[in-house]
């Protein structure tokens, strides 16, 4: 059987494949509840083959949205709206898991749909945002720098929001430390000039989200905890590759047991340069230093493509995002594409679908 099609065990969890579908934000919730947007949406997912469907950024504040439309698992009406998605997900044979989020100083923005872009005012159902440093990210209104009592109060809403999450059915969490969100804010030197025990050194810098991990594990033993980086900010002295591993390894010391590798998102200013599978060499990269296992994402549009990334050893599990919009059933046609779909039929296709396995 390919890599892609093998299942994987992290953290006592075995996984039917390797094929993931990456968060992805629908801006389409209402005080943070999911809907049927949200339901359908991700079911399909899984009856698409994927081995784990993780759902879109969820604030674990009302102030971690990054719109007024955002989800969030702030509390229990929340909870409950997600617990029949996460069970839809799960009863296709996929693995449920849902990403732990605050957007920092780029919350309480505008969604894509709304028509305008920047900070939604205040007297427009937006708020103020927090960040680790009253520093803005281009564009958008100032932040407030976090105080040690809010920096506590945040390690609690993650854990809290943690519990939450297991409760509602998901077994997979995963902490937002990328795309430029909060998490990510406190690690890069470009968005943290703190001079106490949350700035400065690499130490400091990650010692919120360290603490995040260690509140989360020990809130949420059950579940199979993750982190999300941005292995780069494609930006002159920000967040690199080489300080996401040691990050990462100190992170598994803690009980992080994988590790989903993008770029980008800290600064307005990056220069990211794209390509087919142009983030592979991060994952690759992480992995290597650290020794962790790490997840590759950005541009992978195929099973062969999946499958040599990881022949090649650059990851451990392949995530997409796009690719699963433009294609739903992607594992299936990456099963095809790897003429492995009769072999895998059982396990992957779908009962009501399995008169469409090519012979």
């Amino acid at each position: 059987m390919s890599l892609l099609l093998s299942p994987i065990d992290l953290g006592g969890l075995t996984i039917r494949n390797r094929l993931w579908v990456a968060p992805m934000c629908q801006y389409s919730a209402q005080d943070g509840i999911p809907n049927d947007w949200h339901h359908v949406h991700l079911a399909q997912f899984a009856s698409g083959g994927a081995g784990v469907v993780i759902a879109e950024a969820t604030a674990v504040t009302p102030e971690g949205r990054i719109s007024p439309e955002d989800v969030g698992i702030w509390n229990d009406a929340q909870r409950d709206a997600w617990a029949p998605i996460a069970a839809a997900i799960r009863s296709r044979g996929a693995v449920p898991g849902i990403q732990l989020a605050h957007a920092g100083r780029k919350a309480s923005t505008w969604s894509p749909f709304a028509g305008a872009r920047g900070s939604v005012p205040e007297s427009e159902g937006g708020w103020q945002t927090v960040a680790p440093s009253a520093v803005a990210f281009e564009g958008f209104a100032d932040p407030t720098a976090l105080d040690l009592p809010g920096i506590d109060l945040l390690v609690d809403a993650f854990a809290a929001a943690a519990v939450r999450a297991v409760h509602a059915g998901f077994a997979l969490l995963e902490l937002h430390a990328a795309h430029g969100y909060l998490l990510h804010q406190f690690l890069s030197p470009l968005s943290n000039l703190r001079t106490d025990e949350y700035g400065g050194s690499l130490e400091n810098r990650a010692r919120l989200l360290l603490r995040i991990v260690d509140a989360v594990r020990a809130a949420a033993p059950e579940a199979v905890l993750t982190v999300r980086f941005s292995a780069t900010d494609w930006a002159d002295g920000g967040w690199d590759a080489a300080q996401t591993a040691t990050v990462a390894g100190w992170a598994a010391e803690r009980g992080a047991v994988f590790f989903d590798i993008s770029s980008g998102g800290l600064v307005a200013h990056q220069q990211i340069v794209t390509g087919p599978g142009y983030q592979v060499h991060l994952a690759s990269e992480v992995r290597s230093a650290s020794g962790v296992a790490t997840g590759a994402v950005g541009e992978i549009t195929s099973g062969p493509q999946a499958e040599a990334i990881l022949a090649a050893g650059d990851a451990d599990v392949i995530l997409a995002g796009r690719e699963w919009l433009r294609d739903p059933h992607f594992a299936l046609r990456a099963a095809t594409e790897l003429g492995e779909a009769s072999a895998v039929a059982s396990e992957l296709w779908p009962v009501q679908y399995q008169r469409a396995i090519p012979r």
